[in-house]
């Protein structure tokens, strides 16, 4: 019996197997493709996605992503009092419903000297929190520079009024 290569290449595609297999499947089953998928997964030689040596679907992964994300949390901290605190699954909803409430958010936060960290069960997540210290000390920097330009200007009109 002849297969056809595009059968195999979907075979491959689908159950995840080396070339050999697929055409195997599909030899014993008459160039059948639905017939070779059934085959192959009787004889459990599909593939599925695994993590971590663990069997996982998409809707694992999911449940996984957002038990991560509830148990992280989003702070908003003035010095070291803490303004919000929620996990970042709720952050991440209502950054997708209004993100342009999120965004004006951070940055009225910045400009008014509050700090964002995310924080995890196990500790700080250092590499986010380094960006948004990095975006912090910016924000105060250009603040420190706007007002020392207007206290000169300002010195300057009077000088110049004197």
């Amino acid at each position: 019996m002849t297969v056809r290569l595009e059968n195999i290449d979907e075979v491959r595609r689908r159950a995840n197997v080396s070339y050999e297999d697929a055409k195997a499947a599909l030899e014993m089953c008459n160039d059948d493709l639905v017939e070779a998928l059934v085959y192959l997964e009787r004889q459990k030689k599909i593939k599925t996605n695994t993590c971590y040596g663990e069997e996982t679907s998409f809707g694992t992964k999911v449940k996984e992503l957002i038990k991560k994300g509830n148990n992280t949390k989003f702070m908003v901290k003035k010095k070291e009092d803490v303004v919000l605190s929620m996990p970042v699954t709720g952050a991440t909803i209502i950054t997708v419903i209004a993100p342009y409430v999120t965004v004006g958010g951070l940055l009225v936060a910045f400009f008014t000297g509050h700090r964002v960290k995310f924080q995890g069960k196990n500790g700080e997540c250092t590499g986010v929190n380094s960006v948004f210290d990095k975006v912090a000390n910016t924000v105060d920097n250009v603040k420190k520079d706007f007002t020392e330009e207007k206290s000169h200007r300002e010195e300057t009109n009077k000088e110049n009024i004197i």
